[in-house]
């Protein structure tokens, strides 16, 4: 059930990238965000409910929550023009949180690839809260293109690798997940700048709009 969960976590980070790099009205992502945000608040219950107090599962089934919660607060903000601010700063506290789940699937569940899949969460999320946080509106282009991308990488590819059975190799998954992260992440940051200078070029008004997607 979390896998198939975890498919549509990749859907819409990919649709909230497209909604930063304005490919895809707001509005309309919102309205996506709202179908993820319910599936990500009553997969974690159904999982935590029939996981027999086994503190394990309850562990690795409580972080989806984080997304949930994000998904829903992100649509609400979208379709009723509420400010993002909140958004950003609930954006730090899941990436803080991101790397204790890392910690844990590192240490606790000996899982190394979704150890390294929540660092790129962290990253993320951290990203989220410089831009609606903190208002980086600059970042909006490289905060984009790392969303879409890691919409692939820590959602749709994994989640389609788990429900047909060739999530195999996690010690090389993770060093792949690792490396790619430091490569990609690094070159977008120079092959974004004009895209950045452009926004920073040309003066805006922080909204709930397109800044409100995470």
């Amino acid at each position: 059930m979390a896998n198939a969960g975890l498919l549509f976590v990749g859907a819409v980070l990919f649709m909230n990238g497209l909604v930063l790099l304005y490919k895809v009205d707001a509005r309309s992502g919102a309205v996506f965000n709202l179908f993820v945000g319910v599936l990500q608040v009553i997969t974690p219950t159904y999982l935590i409910f029939t996981a027999d107090n086994d503190p394990i599962k309850i562990l690795a089934a409580s972080g989806i929550y984080l997304f949930g919660f994000t998904y829903l607060y992100v649509g609400i903000c979208l379709l009723t023009g509420i400010e993002s601010d909140g958004v950003g700063y609930y954006s730090l506290f899941v990436a803080v949180a991101a790397l204790g789940y890392s910690f844990a699937n590192f240490h606790l569940l000996k899982d190394y690839p979704f150890g390294a899949i929540w660092l790129y969460w962290a990253f993320l999320w951290f990203l989220f809260f410089l831009l609606l946080g903190l208002r980086m509106d600059r970042l909006r282009p490289y905060v984009g293109w790392v969303t879409a991308i890691e919409g692939w990488v820590t959602g749709v590819i994994p989640a389609g690798l788990l429900l047909s059975g060739y999530w195999k190799h996690p010690d090389e998954t993770a060093i792949a997940l690792g490396a790619f992260a430091v490569v990609v992440f690094g070159a977008l940051w120079p092959l974004t700048r004009a895209s950045r200078d452009r926004v920073t070029a040309t003066p805006t008004t922080p909204t709930a709009g397109p800044a409100a997607s995470t």
